[in-house]
């Protein structure tokens, strides 16, 4: 796991790159060379809790997620929004997030050329990733954890035909489990939701099956 900044459009953004353990070499840049990333499943890019409301990169289900992916042979950027930890700017109440989030998928699209591209995110973070990479040709798949539907705009993402993964608390406080079945009954195939027995909005104690429902919903999948 690397410690680094990225380009970002209000500034640097903070961020941690973890990748799988590959034969392959890398650059100064710490990135795999290009035309080296035989064996990657995937190129992901998490995004995180409201910064408001104490959400950064560090927060334990951005990091069990982070975990999870690069157990299935995922190369995982997870980063601060502008004005969270060292990440330049301040708040911008979404658009602004959303234009980090957008300068983070470019920065694993060049590092990781032919690569699947992947945007997922927790709570505040699943609204940042899965509306901007549902308008992003680049990314071929959605992976959303305790999406907050009814405080924000998911239509982008209901009506979106890429493959869509969503995993839920059975006792989420923010997003209650009602509003996302019938969120999920009416969006757009193809899609998958996993739902943790108990779980409160961002699985206190239930983080080893997030992790694993990631591994098992995802482990296995290729777009």
């Amino acid at each position: 796991m690397r410690v680094r900044e990225i380009p970002g459009p209000a500034g640097p953004l903070e961020a941690l790159m973890e990748e799988p353990p590959l034969e392959r070499g890398v650059n100064a840049e710490g990135l795999l060379e290009r035309g080296q990333a035989d064996g990657l499943h995937a190129a992901v890019v998490i995004g995180h809790p409201h910064p408001q409301f104490g959400g950064t990169m560090h927060t334990k289900a951005v990091f069990q997620t982070a975990k999870a992916f690069s157990r299935i042979g995922c190369a995982v950027l997870r980063f601060n929004f502008r004005g969270v930890g060292t990440s330049a700017g301040s708040f911008a109440d979404g658009a602004g997030e959303r234009d980090d989030f957008r300068a983070a998928l470019d920065f694993m699209h060049a590092g990781y050329p032919g690569v699947p591209l992947w945007a997922g995110g927790v709570s505040f973070g699943a609204w940042i990733a899965l509306t901007v990479g549902a308008a992003d040709p680049r990314v071929s798949t959605l992976v959303g954890i305790c999406p907050p539907l009814s405080r924000y705009d998911f239509e982008p993402v209901r009506g979106s035909v890429k493959p869509k993964f969503f995993i839920q608390g059975e006792r989420d406080e923010v997003c209650p489990l009602k509003e996302m079945q019938a969120f999920y009954a009416s969006a757009a195939d193809p899609k998958e939701l996993v739902v943790i027995d108990a779980a409160d909005h961002l699985f206190d104690g239930k983080l080893v099956e997030v992790a694993e429902a990631i591994e098992d919903l995802l482990g296995d999948w290729h777009d």
